[in-house]
């Protein structure tokens, strides 16, 4: 082929793209939930996808393919066409611990995706039984450090054990990790004396907390939560910059044109801008990261980021995937 033929050839084929890229989507989108239907990650991925579909012109689906933590569905996509069709609704697990969990991850977090957005962030709480030494955040490290000292999660690997274990890397004490089925029976035994604290999502502790059965020592991210306003977060108690909490982000396949990432992008702020929305995404104890946190840009470093800050906790906890 001449060089004249292979420069009308690669013309024709960018102006096609261009074109399909204008007109998307001519078809329903498939937003890839990697977790089971019911759960909290589902909860989300259908509210978003509803008011998505509204704005778009076209009903987005939202597909639960669970497997291995979240990673099954999220490696589907990796490897989808770039065509704007399938997007997948990823957070700390699948693109942050994976990455140190697994020996060998099925797809790259940080460079095997386009990033489209940062969307909620679930703080995680500090909770100790009740009658646990020290008052406030320094005087529970205080004690921690001196003290033999037990903590409980919804099991190997989860956020809410290597939450945890990011913790007292931070503050520098050990404490023995206690895996369970469930943060409920993490309750259950912290209410009874048997183990000394935990790290929950603020809505499961939040009962906890108001019914002052356990003690809310520290929110873990650097803002307070609205459900929980009376307890100051560790950056306010002497660990600065510390933050623990399990986020969600959603994500196209490498390669997807720019003018459908910024299409969906548009759809996806809008959505989150929605009154209705807003609302019940605070009563489920999600934030909404402000406008400037939600730009494919911040969340292409912030995986990375997010990468790196947990592999030191992984590996030092031991927790494995394969």
């Amino acid at each position: 082929m001449s060089k004249l033929a292979t420069a009308l050839v690669m013309t024709l084929l960018t102006l096609g793209s261009a074109a399909h890229a204008q007109s998307w989507p001519t078809r329903p989108v498939t937003l890839v939930v990697p977790y089971g239907a019911g759960s909290p990650a589902d909860v989300l991925g259908r509210m978003l996808a509803a008011r998505m579909s509204e704005l778009l012109g076209q009903q987005v689906v939202v597909e639960n393919v669970p497997g291995a933590g979240g990673v099954t569905g999220v490696a589907r996509v990796a490897k989808a066409s770039p065509d704007g069709y399938q997007f997948v609704q990823g957070g700390t697990g699948t693109h942050a611990l994976s990455q140190s969990l697994l020996s060998k991850p099925p797809y790259d977090a940080a460079n095997d995706f386009t990033p489209l957005a940062l969307i909620t962030e679930s703080p995680l709480v500090l909770v100790a039984r009740k009658d646990y030494p020290g008052d406030d955040l320094m005087g529970f490290i205080a004690h921690a450090k001196k003290n033999p000292t037990t903590y409980g999660s919804a099991g190997v690997g989860s956020a809410t054990h290597l939450g945890c274990a990011l913790l007292a890397d931070a503050a520098g004490f050990k404490a023995t990790h206690v895996p369970y089925k469930g943060m409920g029976q993490v309750m259950q035994d912290l209410t009874a004396g048997r183990i000394d604290f935990g790290c929950d999502f603020v809505l499961g502790a939040l009962p906890q907390i108001e019914g002052k059965v356990l003690k809310g020592v520290a929110v873990l991210t650097k803002t307070r939560s609205a459900a929980l306003p009376n307890v100051p977060t560790a950056h306010e108690q002497g660990l600065k910059d510390f933050e623990a909490y399990n986020w969600n982000a959603m994500f196209l396949p490498k390669g997807t044109p720019n003018e459908i990432v910024m299409k969906l992008h548009d759809a996806l702020t809008k959505t989150l801008e929605t009154p209705a929305v807003r609302e019940r995404l605070a009563k489920l104890g999600a934030v909404i990261p402000p406008a400037e946190r939600r730009t494919p840009e911040y969340l292409g470093g912030f995986v990375r980021r997010e990468v790196a800050k947990w592999a030191g906790p992984v590996k030092a906890s031991g927790a494995k995937m394969d």
